[in-house]
């Protein structure tokens, strides 16, 4: 039989009130809080806290807090991640970033689902993971749902909502996000 988080990490309908997730979150909370009360000028004690709360690439990651997630264990982020202030991962299923890979403030990675029967819900919830390629730049604000992949390169305007995947190379923006057109080589780029 499968474990809770088992069953979370696979997009199976799983209890988010297990005792043993509980723990997890309230490690990952801890941990969070920590990095977000600490001085700017710690990074030794920076770099510690990221190591000890991503799953992967917290040597390298670049932050400004406030930061906040759900277990910080199933972030696997590339080389040189940046995250500016306020961002938020639910990664109750694996978010897999890219090497420099950069998000704006207030953005979102949202990997939980809950059922759309209403008895279902009160019980049970699911997820589905998120990848993000290299090189994606997503502005100030937007929300990245459960389930979508954004390939390598692609830039995200401010505030989209993106609810499905978006390929490589491509300037995409609103809500819902859509391509909006393909990015030139040595583009410096402008509003959408």
């Amino acid at each position: 039989m499968k474990t809770a988080k088992q069953k979370m990490l696979a997009g199976d309908l799983y209890n988010a009130l297990d005792p043993a997730l509980v723990a997890e979150r309230r490690r990952a909370r801890d941990l969070c809080q920590q990095l977000n009360a600490s001085p700017d000028a710690e990074e030794d004690l920076r770099r510690h806290l990221c190591i000890a709360l991503f799953g992967k690439g917290g040597e390298s990651v670049w932050m400004q807090p406030p930061f906040h997630c759900d277990y910080g264990s199933n972030i696997e982020l590339g080389e040189r991640v940046f995250f500016n202030f306020n961002c938020v991962v639910l990664d109750v299923c694996r978010v897999t970033i890219g090497d420099y890979s950069m998000f704006g403030p207030g953005v979102q990675i949202l990997t939980p689902m809950h059922p759309l029967d209403a008895g279902l819900r009160r019980k049970e919830e699911y997820g589905q993971p998120i990848t993000i390629g290299p090189d994606v730049w997503v502005g100030a604000g937007a929300l990245i749902l459960p389930g979508v992949s954004i390939g390598a390169g692609a830039v995200i305007g401010a505030g989209s909502v993106v609810t499905r995947d978006i390929p490589a190379g491509v300037l995409a923006a609103g809500n819902p996000c859509r391509v909006l057109r393909k990015i030139q080589d040595g583009e410096r780029g402008h509003r959408p």
